[in-house]
C-alpha cells in the first residue's frame, strides 16, 4: 500500500523535533501533552492542493500523486520527485508515479514533458526532416488584383485621357494675346503672435498660363515667428532671416506682386488668405478663385442647400489627375500656384461664359436705371 499523505506544516514540525532530539544528545524535550496535541492536529487536517508532496518509496521508486491535485499541480510534483531523485544520486527514469490504488499514471502530460512540449505529430514530422529530405518551404500565395478594380482603374484612365485631348484642343483654339492675360498666385504663411495663430508672408509665387514662374521668393518677417508651420508651408527659419539677401523685403515684395498682377486675371484657391497677407487688392471681375466657383464646391446641411470650399488636393485629382500636397511632404508655392492654373484651365469654358453672362446682365441693370 503507498504511504499515507502527511501535510507539509506537520512535516515541519517533525523535522523541527527532530533536529532539536539530535541537539539535545537524544533527551525528548517535547512534553507528551504537546506531542499529543499536534497527533491529533495532524489527524484533523485536511489535505489541500498547496500543501501537497509526493512520497517516494526508496524499494521500488513508486511516487504516489493524489487524485485531487489538478494537472498543474501533479505536473509540479513529478518534477519535484525528479529533481530529488537526481540530488540523491537516483535514475529518475527508474520513478513510477502511482495514485492513492497503487495503479499508473499513463497521462498526456508526463508524454509532453519527456518531449519538451511537443506532440506526437510534431515529433514524427521532425524525424522525417533529414539532410537528405529537408522540410518544405512554403509557398507564399501569389496575390492578383481585383478584375472590377482594374476595370474602374482603366475606365478612370481613359477618361482623364478624353478629358486632357479636349483641353488640349480648347487651349489650343486660345490666342497667345488671351493667355498672356491670366496669371496664378500662391502664399505660404508663418504663425505669429501668441500661439501663432496670426498669419504673416513668408513665401510668395507667381506662375503664368504655360507653368513658367514669374516670381518665386521668401519674404523677410520682421515680426517674432511663434509658429513656422514648416510641415505645411515649408519654410524655415534660415530661409525668411532678416540678415537672408535671398529673401525680399516685405515692402518691396508687396509692390513688385502688385506690378506682376496690374491688368491681369488673377486665378488663385483662396485667394482671401493672400491678399491679406500681402496687403493687397485686386478687381473683382478678374479674379478667378477655384475655392468660390459653385461648381467646384461641395454642398452641406439640409438638402444640400450650403456650398462650402473643397480642398485643392482633391480637386486636382478629380479634375486633372494630378497629386499634390502627398502626406508628409511639404506644401510648395509654385506647385500649388501651378495646379490651380491647371484647374482652371479645365472649367474655362464654362466659366468664362457664367462670368461674361453675369457681367452682361449688370451692365444691363445699369441702362435700365
Amino acid at each position: 500500500m503507498p504511504q499515507p499523505w502527511i501535510s507539509k506544516k506537520e512535516k515541519t514540525k517533525m523535522r523541527n523535533r527532530r533536529r532539536k532530539k539530535e541537539k539535545l544528545g537524544g533527551r525528548e524535550e517535547v512534553s507528551t501533552k504537546k506531542r499529543k496535541r499536534d497527533v491529533d492536529a495532524t489527524s484533523n487536517e485536511v489535505p489541500t492542493s498547496e500543501n501537497l508532496e509526493p512520497i517516494q518509496k526508496d524499494t521500488n521508486h513508486d511516487v504516489t500523486i493524489p487524485s485531487t491535485a489538478t494537472n498543474k499541480e501533479k505536473g509540479k510534483l513529478r518534477k519535484e520527485a525528479r529533481r530529488k531523485s537526481r540530488k540523491e544520486g537516483r535514475d529518475e527514469n527508474l520513478l513510477k508515479f502511482v495514485d492513492e490504488n497503487g495503479d499508473e499514471y499513463i497521462e498526456e502530460i508526463s508524454k509532453k514533458e519527456e518531449t519538451g512540449g511537443k506532440t506526437e505529430s510534431n515529433i514524427n514530422d521532425e524525424s522525417m526532416h533529414t539532410d537528405e529530405f529537408p522540410p518544405k518551404k512554403k509557398k507564399s500565395k501569389r496575390v492578383f488584383p481585383n478584375i472590377n478594380q482594374l476595370l474602374a482603374e482603366a475606365e478612370v484612365a481613359k477618361k482623364v485621357e478624353e478629358e486632357e485631348k479636349k483641353r488640349k484642343k480648347y487651349e489650343d483654339s486660345i490666342s497667345e494675346e488671351e493667355k498672356a492675360k491670366y496669371v496664378a498666385l500662391d502664399c505660404e504663411m508663418v504663425g505669429i503672435g501668441a500661439g501663432g495663430k496670426q498669419s504673416a508672408l513668408a513665401r510668395v509665387s507667381v506662375t503664368d498660363w504655360n507653368d513658367n514662374v514669374i516670381i518665386d521668393t521668401f519674404v523677410q518677417v520682421p515680426d517674432r515667428v511663434t509658429d513656422f508651420r514648416t510641415w505645411v508651408s515649408g519654410v524655415r527659419a534660415k530661409d525668411i532671416k532678416m540678415t537672408n539677401r535671398n529673401a525680399m523685403e516685405l515692402n518691396a515684395c508687396r509692390r513688385k506682386v502688385g506690378e506682376i498682377l496690374k491688368n491681369k486675371i488673377l486665378v488663385g484657391h483662396s485667394l482671401k488668405n493672400d491678399f491679406a497677407a500681402l496687403m493687397l487688392d485686386h478687381p473683382k471681375s478678374e479674379i478667378r478663385d477655384t475655392a468660390k466657383y459653385k461648381p467646384l464646391m461641395r454642398a452641406t446641411g439640409k438638402g444640400g442647400g450650403k456650398l462650402r470650399p473643397r480642398k485643392l488636393r482633391d480637386l486636382v485629382k478629380e479634375y486633372i489627375g494630378l497629386e499634390i500636397q502627398k502626406e508628409g511632404e511639404a506644401h510648395t508655392s509654385v506647385e500649388d500656384s501651378q495646379a490651380t492654373m491647371r484647374l482652371y484651365k479645365a472649367v474655362r469654358d464654362k466659366w468664362e461664359k457664367e462670368c461674361a453672362k453675369a457681367a452682361a446682365e449688370k451692365s444691363g441693370r445699369k441702362r435700365r436705371r
